[in-house]
């Protein structure tokens, strides 16, 4: 027999050792790079299981976000019976069971034969799922998965170490094909569960602050539609149709989209800046944000006072004359009813001019009315609205005033839309609101450009877009995407009072005009149009588009 240190036998425990480090660096530099808590745990039992060549094994996580701790069954494998499905349940943080117990002890459990336990322990094999499956668990490695601060956060639980990886494990050949787990393998997965934990922690601080993040987002777009109820649900549907028509820009394989290519943390980062482009409109006036037609409320309230103190002034001016004129006048006592009496002439006369001067002020009113809509001004409307602005009515001082001031006849004369020259700044200056708001949060690596890419959903590829007027190079891809989904959504809302939503045939018709002037992004206007993205808000075209 050949002793223990011979070179030969050195030589094979080192490689063994060197290549068990490499797997462990391996595992190691796996666990940190992984993000999602299910590949994460589906690693930690995978590689468990290859370290110690074990046919089974599951692993819990400890929930105590209530007032009773329990567990929480993630992952399960079973080589055995690949077919075998296993679903999420909960169970109650006992000693009764061989996981519960290593939960709340924070021991290791290393059990030969999981059958046969020792009558003084307090934990038991629950033989349900043998029973459910046809398997039979023999040998068990139970261990606590610890963070820095020791405590435990979750358990891994490994079964039937095999002779041969490649053997298959039933109830007849349980005792041949499996043996006991060693306390050298019981060192090294109490390692990776200890490296496991970490990820773990890692990994659901990351969920924390994700949450977190999303939670202040949501919060922020209530926020923006608190101040501007008309278009509530706006940022969600905008987030919506930029996700989708990204995702589609990923699959084009052929054309001038064909480099564009988006990742997951991308496709997130797009998704928040969409959810947040007009987070800024919490900075313009309230009063111009909810502005539904030329002239504000009050101030119609003010000038229909105000036409109705010109109208009360006509009569009182009429009833004037006519009480100076009968004063003036004394003898205007009719001897003969068949006479025509040139007293009563003058007095209708006085009557019919009241008559013409209110049926005017009355047209005036009906002229202010449409002019205050926010449509495109007709020329007659026009005509008629600087003939008004010559009008004057005696106020209750005495003196002659406008019956429209300045600032009002400007806002009635605005050529189309509702909104003045400078109300129109106002709200065009939302987009730097927005930036200067989203670039004060210290993003991460992956989502860095979320305020980049919501600061541009407002140019256009000719530079004539705002605020910058940045031209085609100079805009974000994600900011274009963004602009097709959030003047589609602008056209097709049903929810303003200002406007009725359109049809998605005329809406795609008005995005087509502006991507023949270079206002938008052609190639995405396709996509958008032939992959239908809009249905993702529910809508659908009454005539099917042509295939291109």
């Amino acid at each position: 027999m050949r002793a223990l240190n011979h070179p030969e036998d050195l030589e094979l425990e080192a490689n063994t050792r060197a290549e068990l480090v490499e797997q462990l660096l391996d595992i190691g530099a796996a666990l940190s790079s992984t993000y999602d808590l299910g590949e994460l745990l589906t690693l930690i039992l995978t590689k468990s299981r290859e370290l110690t060549c074990s046919d089974a094994g599951s692993v819990y996580l400890i929930d105590r976000s209530d007032d009773m701790p329990k567990l929480l069954f993630k992952v399960a494998q079973n080589e055995s019976r690949p077919n075998v499905s296993f679903r999420e349940f909960a169970l109650p943080l006992t000693r009764q069971s061989l996981t519960g117990y290593v939960a709340l002890t924070g021991e290791s459990l290393n059990l030969p034969d999981a059958y046969h336990l020792p009558e003084a322990v307090p934990y038991q094999l629950d033989r349900t799922l043998d029973r459910d499956i046809g398997y039979h668990t023999r040998s068990v490695l139970v261990l606590p998965m610890q963070n820095r601060q020791g405590e435990t956060i979750g358990v891994v639980q490994l079964i039937n170490r095999k002779l041969d990886p490649s053997l298959t494990v039933n109830p007849q050949n349980v005792l041949e094909v499996t043996q006991a787990y060693s306390e050298w393998e019981e060192r090294i997965v109490r390692s990776l569960a200890s490296q496991a934990a970490i990820s773990i922690e890692r990994n659901q601080l990351q969920e924390s602050i994700e949450n977190l993040f999303e939670g202040f987002v949501k919060a922020s777009v209530q926020v923006i539609e608190a101040r501007d109820p008309c278009t509530r649900g706006h940022s969600e549907r905008v987030a919506e149709l930029t996700v989708r028509l990204s995702e589609q820009a990923n699959s084009v394989t052929n054309g001038p989209l064909r480099e564009v290519c988006f990742s997951d943390r991308q496709i997130q980062e797009i998704r928040y800046a969409a959810l947040l482009h007009d987070f800024g409109k919490v900075g313009v006036p309230e009063a111009i944000l909810v502005k539904q037609k030329k002239l504000y409320q009050g101030q119609i309230d003010v000038i229909r006072h105000r036409f109705g103190l010109a109208r009360r002034t006509l009569e009182m001016e009429c009833a004037q004359a006519k009480y100076r004129y009968l004063i003036e006048h004394p003898s205007h006592i009719h001897e003969h009813p068949e006479t025509v009496c040139p007293h009563c002439q003058e007095l209708q006369v006085l009557d019919a001019q009241l008559a013409r001067d209110i049926d005017q002020l009355d047209r005036y009113w009906d002229v202010l009315l449409e002019a205050n809509e926010p449509r495109i001004l007709a020329e007659e409307p026009l005509a008629r609205l600087q003939e008004l602005a010559q009008f004057t009515y005696r106020d209750i001082d005495g003196q002659l005033k406008p019956l429209i001031s300045k600032e009002e006849m400007a806002q009635l004369m605005v050529h189309k839309g509702n909104l003045t020259p400078e109300e129109r700044l106002a709200i065009e200056y939302h987009v730097t609101h927005t930036y200067e708001f989203l670039k004060r949060i210290p993003w991460t690596k992956d989502l860095k450009d979320v305020p980049t890419i919501a600061y541009g959903h407002h140019e256009k590829l000719d530079g004539s877009g705002y605020p910058r007027g940045l031209k085609e190079e100079a805009i974000p891809i994600q900011a274009q995407i963004m602009t097709v989904a959030d003047i589609y959504d602008a056209l097709t809302a049903g929810d303003r009072p200002y406007k009725r939503g359109l049809p998605v045939e005329a809406a795609l018709r008005i995005l087509r005009q502006e991507a023949d002037r270079n206002k938008i992004n052609a190639d995405l206007l396709d996509l958008f149009e032939h992959r239908q993205v809009f249905s993702v808000l529910g809508h659908s075209l009454e005539v099917e588009l042509e295939t291109a």
